[in-house]
């Protein structure tokens, strides 16, 4: 089976266009996402096509934000889905009640840190606290694990301190903001390749622009592959 730390992000316009999509990628790749960007055009019945019909593991990047009652009731409805990975903003709060409403299912509730697309001026703006992101990020970690996370988001940058921290073990790091050498970075400040990220502690690598804009999206997939499975993405502690 395909290796599955590579998450193929599906950031197409509809449904249509990301089943078109996973079609050209075919088994180089096992598992995608599908975000809010999707949301109206279908994304749901895709991610249940895909896990259904095509045998695909999906995480649904919805990154629900609201009060304890709003997040509960949502995740019990998301739940029903049996999809596999399911994001929350990383507040402890927001946490606790989607564990609530995921309830027995095996949906992994991921807590999002710090956005992979922002820096510390961004968080300036944004009235966040002073400090180092990385510290921040860390610690917005280690508070949504001890509410009862199963994981983390965060960027390559900071793996390598999350999967230190004691309650980040046996829980999952999934990292966004990874690009292949020589890629475009986007809107993506705080970035590394695939065989970095994984070698920083993440795992799984979020990869989209360079998969879905490439000439070639399942040679890309492919190339992502091999570099996941080189020794430079080796990790001590695997």
């Amino acid at each position: 089976m395909t290796n599955d730390q590579l998450i193929v992000a599906l950031d197409v316009p509809d449904a249509l266009s990301g089943l078109k999509l996973a079609s050209e990628i075919g088994d180089a790749a096992s598992f995608y996402k599908i975000g809010l960007g999707m949301l109206t055009g279908g994304g749901l019945a895709l991610a249940q096509e895909l896990k259904d019909e095509h045998g695909k593991r999906i995480f649904l990047d919805m990154k629900l934000f609201d009060i304890s009652a709003t997040v509960e009731k949502a995740v019990r409805g998301l739940a029903q889905f049996d999809l596999d990975f399911l994001t929350v903003h990383g507040d402890p709060y927001v946490v606790r009640a989607a564990k609530e409403g995921a309830g027995a299912k095996d949906m992994k509730i991921l807590a999002v840190t710090i956005l992979t697309s922002l820096d510390r001026a961004d968080l300036d703006s944004a009235l966040i606290r002073d400090g180092d992101i990385s510290e921040l990020v860390a610690e917005r970690a280690a508070r949504a694990l001890e509410a009862g996370a199963d994981g983390v988001i965060c960027s390559p940058r900071e793996a390598a301190r999350v999967r230190a921290l004691p309650q980040a073990d046996g829980k999952l790091i999934v990292t966004p903001g990874v690009r292949p050498a020589g890629a475009e970075l986007g809107d993506q400040k705080r970035v590394a390749t695939p065989a970095n990220a994984i070698a920083a502690g993440a795992d799984h690598v979020v990869v989209g622009r360079p998969v879905w804009q490439s000439a070639d999206p399942r040679k890309t997939a492919l190339a992502i592959q091999a570099e996941l499975a080189s020794p430079q993405a080796a990790h001590p502690n695997r």
